[in-house]
C-alpha cells in the first residue's frame, strides 16, 4: 500500500501534468457542453444497438453528472436511472445495496470500459466504494438479461462505466471542492490529438473525515472510532494509435489507491479500514475490414488487493486493545482475459456476431478465510439480426451462448429481443430469453468458522422477460415521453447460505424450487419549456419464493424517483431538484427480521458559469436537503452481556457541497 506521501504525489503530478496537454490539439478556453468524440468503434457501439434491437438502455451523460455535483458513482447512479435502486451504507465511496428492476445486487454485472469490476470473492459486494464520478463519459445501464454478449451476472442487467474518451479536439478541466463534512475533492483530465496519436488523462483524489456512520443512540461506549472517512486517489491514462480510419490500436490503465474506513457496528471499534490497491488494464484492437465485417480483440487484467486492519477496545481492560485482524491482513482478487467478436454486414437485411470470451480470475481473503482458488470459464457465443431493410420498422435478434467454467456445470444461454415501431412516436419492444451466475470464491471454498462454502455448487440459472410499450405525444408545443415496462425473472437453484445444525455454521447450497421476480415500471419525461424539464419514474417489484409471499431481503416493493431541472436560455444558470422515495424493505440481521425503508430524501443542486467564455463554473449541492434521517438495519451488540440489538446505519445527513471549475 503507497504512503500518504506518494498519494499526494501521484495527485500532484496529474493536476500539474493538465494545463500542458491541450497543446495536443490546440488551445481552447472554452468549456462546451459536448465535446466532438471520435467515432465509436464495434465494442463502444453494442449497447446503443442493443437498444435498438429491444433492450431498454438508460445513458447517464458526463453533463448529468458535472450538474448533479456527484463524487462517487453511486450517487450519480441513484439519481439519474429510472428502475435502479442504490442504497450506499454510509454515504459516498461506500458499500451499497444495489436493485435493477427488483434484482439482488449480485444479479447486476458492473463493467469499466467493457471489464467486469466485479467482486469474485463475494457475489453482494459491490465494487463501487472506489469508483469517483469525475472521470465518467457516460454511464449505460441495459436493463434485463444480457448474458448473451456479457456473461455471469448479467441476470438483471449491465451497468457499464465508460472512462474520458478519445477526442478529436482538446477539451481539459481542472475541478476543485470541499463540503460541509470536512471533506475536499480535487480532479481534472485532458484530452486531445496530434496527427494520428490520442491521449487522454485523468485523475482524482478525494479525502474526507466523513459522518458518525450510527445514529447516537446506537453506540456503545466501547465504540472510540465514530466518524467514517475515506482517502481516494486514481488516475488513468488511455493511448491510441490510428493506422488508418479502420485500424486502431488502444491502451487503457487506471489506477485506484483508497484507504477506506468501514466501521461497520456501533461497538468496541478503535480502528476498522480497507486500503485498497487497484489496477485495471486492457488493449484492444480494432479493425473496420471493409463496408461489411469488423471486429475487435481484447485483453484485460484486474487486479484489486485490499489490506485490511480491525482493531476493537478492550471490554475488560481499559486503553488495551484487542487485533482482530492484524494490519496487513489480506484479502483480494485478480481477473484477466481476453475477448474478441467480429460483425458481418452483407447487405442483405441480415447482420451476423460471433464471440469469444476467456475469464480467469482467483483471489482469497485472510479475514473472512477464504482459501486461495483459481478458476477458469470460456465461452463461445453468436447473434443473428433482422434488420429494416428486411422487415419495414423492425429490428430482431436472437443469439446464444455456451459457456464452459471450470469449478461448476456448463450452462448454454440464449436470447431473443425486437422492436417495432408502429408510428415514429409509438413503439413496442421485448427481451426474452435465459441467464446464468456461477456461485461466488465465498459460496465455493469459505472455510470460515461461521460459514462453509460448498464446491459442488450448481450455477444459478434464469428465464427473463421484458416487455415494454412507449413513445411520446405533444402537450402543447412540448412531447411528453413515455414508456410502460413489464418484467419477470425466474430462478432456478438460488445459491444462499443455510444453517446446518450437524456442523453449526451457515453451509452454501442451492435452493429448491424457482424464485420469482416480477414487477413493472412507469417512466415519463418532459420539457415543459426551452428552460424547464421534468422526469420521472416509478418502478413496483415483486421478489418471493413459490412456497412464501414474502419479499427477499434488501429488495424494496416500489420506488419512486422525480426530477425538475432549469437551464436558462438568458443567463448561464442552472439548477435542479431530485427527490427519491423508498418504500417497503426489510433485512435479516441477529435479532431477525427488520424493515425499513418508506423515507424520501432531496437533493438540490445548482451551478452558474462566469468568464467571457464561460470557462470558470461554481457548482452547490445540497445533499439530501431535508436532513432526513434513513439508512439500513445493523447488528450491535451491548459492551455488557453481548446482548444483540438491531441499529441503523445511517445514509449522508444534510451535507453541502461546493465545487469550482476551470476550462482550458
Amino acid at each position: 500500500m503507497r504512503t500518504q506521501t506518494t498519494r499526494g504525489l501521484l495527485a500532484a503530478t496529474i493536476v500539474a501534468t493538465l494545463p500542458a496537454l491541450p497543446a495536443l490539439g490546440g488551445a481552447h478556453a472554452e468549456v462546451p457542453e459536448e465535446v466532438l468524440v471520435t467515432a465509436r468503434r464495434l465494442e463502444e457501439s453494442i449497447p446503443q444497438d442493443l437498444s435498438r434491437y429491444g433492450s431498454r438502455v438508460t445513458t447517464v451523460t458526463a453533463a448529468d453528472v458535472r450538474r448533479g455535483g456527484y463524487n462517487d458513482v453511486s450517487q450519480a447512479l441513484q439519481n439519474t436511472v429510472a428502475g435502479l435502486y442504490i442504497a450506499p451504507s454510509s454515504g459516498a465511496f461506500s458499500y451499497v445495496d444495489a436493485s435493477l428492476q427488483g434484482s439482488r445486487s449480485g444479479d447486476i454485472l458492473w463493467l469499466v470500459d467493457g471489464v467486469r469490476i466485479n467482486n469474485r470473492l463475494y457475489s453482494t459486494t459491490m465494487p463501487l466504494d472506489t469508483v469517483p464520478a469525475h472521470m465518467i463519459e457516460r454511464i449505460e445501464v441495459l436493463e434485463g438479461g444480457q448474458g448473451l454478449f456479457y456473461g455471469t451476472q448479467a441476470i438483471a442487467g449491465v451497468v457499464n462505466i465508460i472512462t474520458k474518451e478519445f477526442t478529436e479536439q482538446a477539451d481539459s478541466e481542472l475541478s476543485v471542492g470541499a463540503d460541509t463534512n470536512d471533506g475536499f475533492v480535487v480532479n481534472g483530465y485532458a484530452r486531445g490529438a496530434i496527427g494520428k496519436h490520442r491521449l487522454v488523462v485523468f485523475g482524482s483524489k478525494d479525502k474526507t473525515d466523513g459522518f458518525q456512520p450510527f445514529r447516537d443512540q446506537d453506540y456503545q461506549p466501547s465504540a472510540t472510532d465514530r466518524d467514517r472517512g475515506y482517502d481516494v486517489v486514481s488516475a488513468g491514462v488511455k493511448y491510441a494509435y490510428d493506422f488508418s480510419d479502420d485500424v486502431r490500436v488502444s491502451v487503457s490503465y487506471q489506477h485506484t489507491d483508497a484507504d477506506i474506513e468501514l466501521l461497520d457496528i456501533p461497538q468496541r471499534i478503535a480502528k476498522n479500514v480497507n486500503s485498497r490497491d487497484e489496477d485495471l488494464l486492457s488493449a484492444k484492437l480494432d479493425y473496420r475490414i471493409n463496408d461489411h465485417v469488423d471486429l475487435y480483440l481484447k485483453g484485460y487484467y484486474h487486479d484489486w488487493d485490499t489490506t485490511y486492519v480491525n482493531l476493537y477496545n478492550s471490554l475488560t481492560t481499559p486503553g488495551q486493545v484487542d487485533v482482530i485482524d492484524p494490519p496487513g491482513t489480506f484479502w483480494g482478487f485478480n481477473d484477466k482475459g481476453a475477448n474478441a467478436v467480429v460483425r458481418l454486414r452483407p447487405g442483405n437485411g441480415l447482420e451476423y456476431y460471433a464471440g469469444y470470451d476467456l475469464q480467469k480470475y482467483g483471489g482469497r481473503d485472510e479475514s473472512l478465510l477464504i482459501a486461495q482458488n483459481s478458476e477458469q470459464t470460456q465461452a463461445v457465443f453468436a447473434q443473428i439480426r433482422a434488420t429494416p431493410d428486411l422487415i419495414a420498422n423492425t429490428h430482431l435478434s436472437a443469439g446464444v451462448r455456451y459457456n464452459s467454467p471450470s469449478d461448476a456445470e456448463n450452462v448454454t444461454v440464449w436470447t431473443a429481443t425486437g422492436q417495432y415501431d408502429f408510428t415514429p412516436n409509438l413503439f413496442v419492444r421485448g427481451v426474452v430469453g435465459t441467464g446464468f451466475r456461477l456461485p461466488s470464491a465465498e459460496e465455493l471454498y469459505a472455510i470460515d468458522p461461521f460459514e462453509l462454502g460448498n464446491p459442488n455448487l450448481k450455477p444459478e440459472t434464469s428465464k427473463n422477460l421484458n416487455l415494454s410499450v412507449g413513445g411520446s405525444f405533444a402537450i402543447g408545443e412540448q412531447p411528453l415521453s413515455w414508456e410502460l415496462i413489464g418484467f419477470r425473472r425466474e430462478v432456478t437453484n438460488l445459491i444462499e447460505f443455510e444453517f446446518d445444525e450437524a456442523q453449526d455454521l451457515d453451509v452454501a447450497a442451492n435452493v429448491p424450487g424457482k424464485i420469482n421476480f416480477d414487477g413493472g415500471e412507469l417512466v415519463l419525461s418532459a420539457p415543459f419549456t426551452s428552460s424547464l424539464s421534468a422526469r420521472a419514474s416509478y418502478t413496483f417489484n415483486k421478489a418471493e419464493r413459490e412456497d412464501t409471499d414474502v419479499q427477499i431481503q434488501r429488495i424494496p416493493k416500489d420506488i419512486l424517483q422525480a426530477a425538475l431541472d432549469y437551464y436558462s436560455q438568458v443567463i448561464p444558470l442552472g439548477l435542479s431538484v431530485v427527490a427519491n422515495y423508498v418504500g417497503d424493505v426489510y433485512a435479516n440481521i441477529a435479532v431477525g427480521p427488520v424493515e425499513y425503508g418508506n423515507y424520501t430524501v432531496v437533493d438540490l443542486a445548482g451551478s452558474y458559469l462566469l468568464g467571457d467564455k464561460q470557462q470558470h463554473r461554481v457548482g452547490l449541492r445540497l445533499e439530501n436537503a431535508f436532513d432526513e434521517e434513513y439508512g439500513r438495519p445493523a447488528t450491535g451488540r451491548t459492551d455488557v452481556g453481548n446482548v444483540a440489538y438491531a441499529a441503523v446505519r445511517v445514509g449522508t445527513p444534510r451535507t453541502l457541497h461546493v465545487t469550482y471549475t476551470y476550462g482550458f
